[in-house]
Order: C-alpha cells, then structure tokens, then sequence
C-alpha cells in the first residue's frame, strides 16, 4: 500500500551557527496539492533541517501545511549518531548509487524534548518508545539506500477486476534490512521531477512479515495499485510516477529502498489478543503480514514464541469479486482456523446495504455494531485501520450508535483507547 505523503523533506540551506532537525507527522506535500480531487496520504515522517534564525517561520509552514512537529533535535546530536558528515544533504535520491548498498545508519535512541500548550517540558511518545524500543527504524536512508533487487511482480487482480494491483517481491539478502509486521518502507523511483531533481521516495505499506514470503529472513513484499487519476483541468489521465514503475517493475530490476519506518500499526505481543483489522483495497498489505503471522504453518514454525490464539476478524472493503486481493490466502486461513479468525466482504459493486445502496466498508461495520463494540471493550483487543480515509467516519458512526446504547460517548472512549495504544489507523 502507497503512502503517498509520507517523504523526506529537503534539507532547507544551513545558515547561523546552530541548524536543528523537525520530525513532522502529516505534512502535505505542497500547498499545490490541496487543489488535487484525488486521496493524498498523510501519515509518515519528514524530517526537515532549519536554521535557528528560521525556526518560527518554518514552524508555521508546517502548520499552513496540515503537519505536526513531534520532535525537535539539533543537527549536531543527530550527527554524531548517525555517523553523517555535518554538511551532509538528506534529500531523497542524492548522493545514491545504483551499484552498491548504502551504508546502514543508526537512529537516535533517545527522543528528543519539547514543550507542550502549557509551556511545559516533556519527552515526546514516551510510552511508544518504551513499548517498541527494538523496533528497528530508518537502517537506510534516502541518501543512502538499500539497492534490493527484484525477484517477482505478481498481478493480484482478476479478470474483470478494477485497476492494477501487483504483488511485488524483493531480494534484500545482500544487506541489513529488517522489518516487522506493520512498518513501511520507501521506494525511490529513478529519473527526476518537472523541476529536474532526483524523484523523492514514496512509503509504501510491507506486505510480508519479518522473515518474508519465503520465511527465510531474505525478501520484502508490497501490495501496490497503479495510482491512476483524471487531471482536475486537463481531464487528462494522469498515472502515479511510483506506483507505474513498482507495478512495471521487472525480475531482476535494481530498486532503491530505504527505512523501515513505522510504530504505529505494530501488532500487540500477546498470544491471545483480538485484533480487529478493516481494509480498503491495498490497506490489506500490513493485515495479510499480521495473518500470516498468525496462521501460516511456515511462519508459525519459524516463531515458536508466538503461537496465535486469540481471535482476529478482517473486514475487508473492494469493488468487485475479482479485486479481492490475496482471496486464496485469506480463505484458506479462515477455513483452517475458523475459531480465530473471521473474514467479512464488502463489495460495493456487488452488495446492498440496508438502505439499497452500495456495500461499503462502513456499512459492514454498522451491521455488526454492537459485536464489534463488545470485542472494542475488551483490554485485549486492538484495532487496525488502513485504506481510504472516507470510511472513517462511517466507521464512527456505527460505533458510536453501539456505544450509546450503554451510555457511552464513542469520541471520548476512542481518545482512551487511542491513548492506551489500541486504537491504530493509517489512512489516505
């Protein structure tokens, strides 16, 4: 799955004698993006250099453009723990080479402090920190990247499907790329941008859990749709410069590849959690690693520490029978584990709603409501998101309906639940 917004930003020139590092979550690309009428992800990382004496003017750029600075840290520190030269440029694609690996570069251990609305000092994400402290993060960067290569690009798709969807497998043996189930990795499609400059990477959801398709701790897999949409002027149609290459892409094709990235979609460590997962499309990438995870016989073997046994039911949102991606998968894990795991459609093209209409996603959810709600109240459930930012707020609806009937106010048991690290959600 493409997260779309999701890119390192370009370092802004270093000027004055102190230069600090922004991590900002949910930036747009550029104010010329807001006139788009196509889905523009927004989860992910850029990390951005200002000089001190710009600090506040770039604080509010960032602000203008929908994002959130969740830390700050000065350059220098970020330099001596990541083994960078101080005059080093972090803007995607420079300074990479086609034939050999970037140097893996450590990331910082200790997050870095700021302030709160009260003027008060705090660490930022403490407890996700703790949480996940050996999650690995950033082992490639932009201007260092992994050159993986790819062994296979499989159409998901069937006849008479909408779109293109590709299953694409990539050999990361020859490096130190690790990863777990929930994270993204970036791809760095080659050429330049209508201004000339190196195309910057694009996150993409992984597909495959830790030791890969294979189970042998050598590949990486995404899910990848052909973005695809009509020009707002033109009318012209306009194809995703990223997701045409990946879908493109032949065996055997050197592909640069940085990261992971990603906390926010990791699964709880307990055996006998529940995990509710809804998906749209290719928001089923991270969901087809958590079940793999869970019921493969290879990949259970592999972990004898995590043996599955609660229960977990994916609701899955398409257009038609043949986008049903990773069908044969997902109904041989329900028929053999039919006790742990559920698996519910929603094709709009295909299903009515209640009301007539099309089957969406949020409308599977309303009809099992109060289930749902029930399972939400457990302290061992956790819910996963990811897809299309519009079923969000079905999905509220529905749950919120359930929540009254005890008296509850869904928005404010979500912040709970949310702020005990049950709630994840990456949308687009």
């Amino acid at each position: 799955m493409y997260i779309k917004g999701a890119v390192e930003g370009a370092a802004n020139t270093e000027s004055g004698s102190r230069v600090f590092v922004y991590e900002v979550v949910g930036l747009r690309q550029s104010e010329e993006t807001d006139k788009t009428n196509y889905p523009i992800r927004k989860s992910g990382s850029v990390f951005i250099k200002v000089p001190y004496n710009r600090m506040n003017q770039e604080m509010r750029r960032i602000t203008r453009l929908g994002g959130k600075i969740v830390s700050i840290q000065p350059i220098n520190v970020l330099e001596q723990l990541n083994g960078q030269a101080p005059n080093s440029n972090a803007t995607s694609g420079e300074n990479a080479s086609s034939k050999a690996n970037g140097k893996a570069t450590p990331v910082a251990e200790q997050q870095p402090k700021s302030k709160d609305n009260k003027g008060n000092t705090m660490t930022q994400a403490k407890a996700k920190k703790d949480a996940h402290a050996d999650v690995p993060v950033n082992i490639y960067r932009p201007n260092a990247p992994y050159i993986g290569k790819v062994i296979s690009n499989e159409p998901l798709v069937k006849e008479g499907g909408i779109g293109l969807v590709q299953h694409i497998k990539f050999d990361i043996s020859g490096g130190d790329l690790r990863y777990i189930e929930g994270q993204s990795i970036g791809i760095i499609p080659p050429g330049v941008d209508k201004n000339g400059k190196p195309e910057k990477l694009r996150l993409y959801s992984i597909a495959s859990t830790r030791h890969g398709d294979d189970v042998d701790d050598k590949t990486v897999s995404l899910c990848v749709r052909q973005l695809e949409y009509k020009h707002p002027e033109t009318g012209e149609t306009v194809y995703g410069v990223c997701s045409t290459y990946l879908c493109n892409i032949k065996p055997g094709d050197d592909v640069k590849i940085t990261g992971p990235v990603g906390k926010e979609m990791l699964l709880p460590a307990d055996n006998d959690a529940n995990v509710i997962m809804m998906a749209t499309g290719t928001g089923i990438a991270p969901m087809r690693a958590y079940l793999w995870r869970m019921f493969k016989d290879n990949e259970r073997a592999a972990n004898p520490e995590y043996q599955f046994k609660g229960f977990s039911w994916l609701i899955f949102g398409i257009p038609t029978s043949p986008n049903i991606l990773y069908k044969e998968e997902l109904e041989e894990m329900q028929q053999k584990y039919p006790d742990n795991f559920r698996l519910t459609y929603a094709i709009s093209r295909e299903q009515k709603n209640a009301q007539g209409g099309r089957m969406y996603i949020q409308d599977r959810v309303a009809e099992h409501a109060d289930e749902l709600w029930q399972l939400i109240k457990n302290e061992k459930t956790h819910t996963y998101i990811c897809g299309l930012r519009g079923m969000e707020d079905g999905i509220d609806a529905a749950l919120s309906a359930a929540a009254a009937k005890e008296g509850v106010t869904w928005s404010n048991y979500q912040k709970e639940i949310k702020k005990a690290g049950r709630w994840h959600v990456e949308t687009y």
